[in-house]
């Protein structure tokens, strides 16, 4: 009896089964053939597979691979066509790279030869998508490359790329798959194999976590920069308990995941300046950049530990944060760690219960001046007020919520509290994040209600043609709030920022900075039958919201929101 066989390309689905993956995000092109038939046939055998999903466009496989991961903490698959679909999703490799995302990505390669062998090129794009280096692409965002170079390599070398992807710090990889290789058959035994290796976990020193530990607990004023959060839900939860235990300082700088519930006691807003200026003991939790050096930073005699799965975070060449003591490991194993050696060190109590009166009463009068401040600028709203009414519209819901905010709403003035319940733009800055990534995250978690707020821009970013037809062919009911300022706001603030006094910063128009006309953005979302409202009043916002919310849990429907903001 014959063997069965599957192509090289077909092979690919029931091998990245086998490693967990749940979805493969793919954009097909002409060097697809082997992985198309591999895959129906795999399908007509009855093996087991992932989810191949329709992507239109790269830069969604990529945000969707993301928000993916956010929710379930597990590495998904990205397929795309040759170099040109590799430069297209080159933006959320860098974003995942960046926020320490495991993916793995796969991108074909224009056949090598030109006949004699089947999967040879045939149509002129096969000469024309030909590179020296087409892994330079994504070579400084990967942890790992290579090219398949024979059919029989595949599982070996699928099984490497997750391991390393999934390994600490963990990130994307990337694999060239050339279409005469994946033409050639190989047998399916074997495929649904237990992996061949497994990810390394980095476990925190224990002699530096001591040292940390006793640092912490013969503080006067100790205090935690956060930005990426805490960990997982397990570790997230300690961790809050341990702030309020010791009574100390958590500070969400420029937060891309939520550390901490912004009503919490010892929660003192994103403004590290004034805590840095007193703080004598300094824990920069997984923190690209804790703080900005010519505004504010630590006091000389302050001994700083920088925490995290990668802490003096090496891909970047110049980071140059004073680091007294760095421990490396994953936060939910290292603050678990941190908060077991400090549990029988001695403590000062009434000093600890008079810093813990002093934080909550400093905590609360942040959040009573971020409330006071949302409110709407004349007649117009503001970015501020938007993100209060978002909040006290999603505090309404029974659903449990997760904000995507890219240049959109502001954390505090919406009040997160939950793990993973807010997620920011990675600071990589590539933009049109945050629609794909909420598609994923809805993906994975569909009784989760899922939230992208997004400036003008970020949106147009997004490519919201293939978005919202992703979020209508896929059943993705998330919803959708433009904020609409009809410029580039970041650029505006990042240029008055450095010229207060300036030119630009004076001229009734900023140069290279405006997006008028604004698109009618309502109307690219109803191409795919989504809801759409704008709101121009700040008296209509909280009616507009509650019904698009309606709308995406009941008719399990997009809805877009475009809010015109001051």
């Amino acid at each position: 009896m014959t063997e069965p066989t599957v192509t090289a390309g077909g092979a690919i689905f029931p091998r990245l089964k086998a490693l967990g993956v749940d979805v493969v995000f793919a954009n097909s092109g002409t060097d697809f053939p082997p992985i198309i038939e591999g895959l129906a046939q795999a399908a007509a055998d009855g093996l087991d597979l992932p989810q191949a999903l329709v992507m239109p466009h790269e830069q969604a496989a990529l945000g969707m691979a993301h928000g993916y991961y956010l929710m379930t903490g597990r590495a998904q698959a990205v397929m795309l066509h040759t170099n040109v679909g590799l430069a297209n999703g080159a933006i959320g490799a860098i974003n995942a790279a960046c926020e320490h995302v495991p993916m793995i990505l796969m991108s074909g390669r224009t056949p090598v030869t030109e006949q004699g062998r089947f999967g040879a090129r045939t149509v002129p794009i096969g000469w024309g998508q030909e590179m020296r280096d087409q892994a330079a692409l994504v070579r400084e965002a990967c942890k790992w490359e290579y090219e398949l170079k024979f059919p029989e390599q595949i599982a070996q070398l699928l099984d490497r790329a997750q391991a390393i992807a999934e390994s600490t710090p963990k990130g994307p990889v990337y694999l060239s798959i050339p279409r005469e290789v994946l033409c050639e058959q190989i047998p399916e035994a074997g495929l649904d194999a237990p992996p061949l290796m497994r990810p390394a976990a980095a476990a925190p020193d224990p002699a530096a976590l001591a040292q940390l530990a006793g640092w912490l607990a013969q503080a006067r004023a100790p205090l935690v920069i956060a930005q990426r959060g805490a960990g997982d839900a397990d570790s997230f939860a300690a961790f809050a308990d341990w702030a309020q235990d010791w009574g100390i300082a958590v500070c969400s700088w420029w937060a891309t995941h939520l550390p901490i519930a912004t009503d919490h006691p010892c929660h003192v807003g994103a403004d590290p300046g004034p805590w840095l200026a007193d703080a004598d003991v300094v824990v920069v939790l997984d923190c690209l950049a804790p703080w900005m050096p010519d505004a504010h930073g630590p006091r000389a005699d302050a001994r700083i530990a920088h925490i995290g799965p990668d802490p003096l975070f090496h891909r970047f060449p110049v980071r140059n944060f004073r680091a007294d003591l760095a421990i490396t490991g994953e936060s939910a194993q290292t603050i678990p760690a941190l908060i077991g050696a400090m549990s029988d060190l001695p403590r000062d109590e009434p000093a600890i219960a008079e810093r813990r009166a002093r934080l909550a009463q400093a905590s609360a009068a942040q959040r009573d001046a971020l409330v006071a401040a949302a409110v709407p600028q004349g007649d117009r709203l503001t970015k501020a007020m938007v993100s209060r009414v978002l909040g006290e519209a999603l505090d309404a819901q029974d659903a449990p919520s997760t904000v995507f905010s890219e240049l959109g709403a502001m954390l505090g003035t919406l009040p997160r509290r939950d793990h993973r319940s807010w997620f920011q733009e990675p600071h990589s800055g590539g933009l049109g994040w945050a629609f794909p990534a909420a598609l994923g995250a809805q993906l994975a978690d569909p009784g989760r209600l899922c939230v992208a707020t997004m400036g003008d821009g970020s949106y147009m970013f997004a490519n919201p043609v293939a978005c919202h037809q992703i979020a209508e062919a896929l059943d993705l009911p998330v919803l959708i709030m433009v904020l609409n300022n009809g410029e580039w706001g970041a650029v505006r603030q990042s240029v008055a920022g450095l010229y207060p006094g300036g030119a630009a910063a004076r001229a009734n128009t900023m140069p290279l900075t405006g997006l008028t006309p604004s698109p009618d953005f309502c109307k690219v979302a109803q191409a795919s039958r989504a809801f759409t409202r704008e709101v121009r009043e700040p008296g209509d916002l909280r009616a507009a919201l509650d019904q698009a919310l309606q709308v995406v849990q009941q008719e399990r429907r997009s809805a877009l929101l475009n809010v015109l903001i001051a």
